[in-house]
């Protein structure tokens, strides 16, 4: 293990440029951009920064953003627009629905604006009165009842929200020239906004099926421009609640368009186990090997943390992970129908990691062999993930004394109170230019990773041939693409006698915490179909030593709760190491993924408590250690 290594050893990078084994699977994607990421190097040359043909910085951006034409953002007040969202996103300060001034910490280098494609514009013309809308006594109630405000108000906006995801938008917002009016409005926001090498807007929609109240949204993300995303009107819950139908609508968009297309699957923390099934819930019978090739060939990607919680693990699942619980959300759906524990195994990502090997040992393909990114799902326009930052969920949830207490959602008994809501997440894709192109082609290939927030840099990279000395290379790519694999690959067979190595490095976040350690969570399917799992610290800060039953202490916390304040005496700015699987069976498929943790910082709440002098509940978090999560590297044998 080496900590904020000094040494760039020359030996080590004069070794770099033979026996490139960067292979990732790219059948699938075309068109790839201007580099060929399969070669590391184009030729030789002295200089370790010249003639790069790989990733070499993160780019940081936000897949799920709402706006003003979102029918619920709208509803709750939201006036910001896609164009709104792409200056923020920029770094410009823009003032929120709620009449504050905001700005982030640093730029994103893209963004996706998802708004809902059902009724998509349409509260805003409900809200304004278009004449052509009040002529239907339903559209013209809501529109009186949410200008009169207070609880009707809101009444009339759960009440449009629960209409328009069960399918049943009324047919005057459906009629095509409003539909492909709004939606060219859309992506001509992305295309205005868009600077290739600079700032990528990247066009896209959230399609909202939501049978039973259990969520199985999808963002559609587009490769192309808005002379490919026009040529096809988004695909709604009006015509189908069913995912096969949105992939038979992606099928059709890239037939017809010669573009390229993905979903990613939304945070199944509300989907109350549905999201990764064994059973199909259309046909209620077994997945077939139609359906699990069909679906990872269009949803390569799990949002796996977000404004409503996070989704790698559940403590119920992984009793003996003590970072498992974090910022659960697990009471029920959004059908007031109460969450059962035998609904987590279809939710969390780890568990359809796992699921993933089952299905692919009796199906000959993983449906689940997706990698993982992270999202705000924010409903205000703001992509906002830091916790001095957070702007909420939607404009009633913007910073203000009360929303700690005021519920940020209420469906009959089924509540969800202002402290839940997590301030998370972003990705990050190691893509080798800012285009919507070369972000578009790291997703497909999986080269991406989430965070709860903080910018983390995370690299992560297996192989056969790593040895220690090459995490004392100050740039991991540079011997990384070289002799492995990056997140997102897989590693097939391997010499005899040998276990697989992992390169894996993590460097702070400038503007949070120090890293506390890191650790691989590697998934099996052992020789009788049984999956199980393990985690193993392989790099952390200080002098620990791990107990008898392999477990580090606690790395410490300096947070000033009061204060919101935090220092970074303990932690590490910059964990490296090469790691070897003690426990490898060459005979038994696997998976394994980094997980890099901050020591503990404050929470939202414990700055809102300090910056508006509120004392919050007892049993109100107040800390958080944040986290990045790298996409997995999948072992067959």
């Amino acid at each position: 293990m080496i900590k904020i290594p000094q040494l760039l050893l020359l030996s080590t990078l004069f070794g770099f440029f033979a026996g490139a084994s960067y292979a990732a699977d790219l059948s699938y994607v075309s068109g790839q951009s201007k580099k060929d990421p399969l070669k590391p190097y184009k030729t030789q040359t002295y200089s370790p920064y010249a003639e790069r043909n790989f990733p070499q910085e993160p780019l940081w951006g936000d897949t799920h953003v709402h706006t003003t034409m979102s029918l619920d953002a709208r509803g709750w007040k939201v006036i910001l627009t896609p164009a709104d969202a792409f200056r923020f996103a920029r770094g410009e300060e823009v003032t929120s629905s709620g009449g504050i001034p905001v700005k982030l910490s640093r730029p994103l280098d893209w963004l996706v604006v998802t708004d809902h494609s059902d009724a998509m514009g349409g509260m805003n013309e409900i809200i304004a009165g278009n004449p052509d809308l009040m002529a239907y006594p339903e559209l013209k109630r809501w529109h009186d009842k949410i200008n009169k405000g207070g609880q009707e108000g809101t009444d009339a906006v759960v009440e449009a929200a629960l209409t328009f995801i069960g399918g049943k938008t009324p047919e005057v917002l459906m009629e095509e020239k409003f539909l492909r009016n709004i939606w060219q409005q859309s992506t001509a926001a992305a295309e205005n906004a868009n600077e290739p090498g600079k700032f990528s807007a990247i066009i896209g929609y959230e399609w909202t099926s939501t049978p039973n109240g259990n969520n199985l949204h999808r963002n559609v993300i587009f490769r192309d421009g808005a002379d490919k995303a026009n040529q096809l009107l988004p695909f709604t819950v009006a015509e189908s609640f069913n995912p096969e139908d949105l992939w038979k609508w992606l099928a059709a968009y890239e037939k017809k368009t010669g573009g390229q297309v993905m979903a990613i699957a939304h945070n199944a923390n509300v989907s109350n186990g549905i999201m990764f099934p064994d059973i199909n819930p259309a046909t209620d019978l077994p997945i077939t090997a139609d359906y699990a090739k069909t679906r990872i060939r269009w949803e390569p990607l799990y949002e796996v943390t977000q404004i409503k919680g996070d989704g790698e693990a559940h403590p119920f699942l992984s009793p003996t992970d003590e970072f498992a619980d974090y910022e659960s959300w697990d009471n029920g759906n959004m059908g007031q129908t109460p969450k059962e524990t035998s609904m987590f195994q279809y939710e969390y990502a780890r568990e359809a990691l796992k699921n993933g090997l089952k299905h692919e040992a009796k199906l000959g393909v993983n449906p689940y062999k997706f990698g993982l990114q992270g999202a705000t799902d924010s409903h205000t326009g703001l992509a906002t993930a830091e916790e001095n930052n957070y702007y909420g969920k939607h404009a009633e949830s913007e910073p203000n004394p009360d929303r700690w207490k005021t519920d940020v959602a209420r469906l009959g008994k089924m509540i969800w109170p202002g402290w839940y809501q997590v301030s998370s997440g972003y990705s990050a894709v190691w893509a080798i230019e800012n285009t919507r192109e070369a972000i578009f082609d790291a997703m497909k290939r999986k080269e991406i990773y989430a965070t709860t927030g903080p910018r983390i840099r995370l690299r992560f990279f297996g192989g056969w041939d790593f040895e220690a000395d090459d995490a004392l290379v100050r740039e991991l790519g540079n011997v990384g693409y070289s002799k492995g694999v990056p997140m997102g690959g897989d590693l097939i067979g391997g010499p005899k006698g040998k276990a697989p190595a992992f390169l894996i490095g993590a460097r702070k976040d400038p503007l949070s915490g120090n890293l506390d350690r890191i650790q691989i969570i590697k998934g099996w399917l052992d020789n009788d179909g049984v999956t199980h799992e393990k985690v193993y610290d392989v790099a952390w800060s200080g002098d620990r030593q791990a107990n008898k039953s392999g477990k580090l202490p606690p790395v410490g916390n300096t947070v000033d709760v009061e204060n919101a304040t935090w220092t970074n005496t303990i932690g590490e700015s910059e964990l490296m190491t090469v790691w070897n699987d003690p426990d490898f069976d060459a005979k038994q498929k696997a998976f394994y993924y980094a997980r890099a943790i901050e020591i503990p910082t404050p929470r939202w709440t414990a700055y809102e408590a300090k910056r508006f002098s509120v004392k919050m509940d007892e049993n109100i978090p107040m800390l958080t250690q944040e986290r990045a999560y790298s996409s997995p590297i999948w072992f067959t044998p």
